[in-house]
């Protein structure tokens, strides 16, 4: 479980796993305020990725990739 340093790297990384396997990957963000840093990650039990920042301006970058999953998981049909 090693974080990635670069955001677009690991939003990239983050699409395709989720495309890969939709069934099986989850999604945690967890912030803490005392420490100010904000963990995200993203794991289908085989691959683990995880992001860690304290930068404020992430947060509209967290958006943005939430909404891409959530535009993958709205447009999946059902089996």
């Amino acid at each position: 479980m090693t974080y990635l340093t670069s955001w677009d790297e690991f939003s990239k990384a983050a699409e395709r796993l989720y495309i890969s396997d939709p069934n099986k990957c989850r999604f945690v963000v967890k912030y803490r305020h005392c420490d100010g840093k904000l963990n995200i990650k993203i794991t289908d039990d085989q691959v683990c990725l995880q992001y860690r920042t304290e930068h404020s301006q992430d947060v509209k970058k967290l958006e943005k990739l939430t909404n891409q999953l959530m535009r993958h998981m709205a447009s999946k049909e059902t089996k």
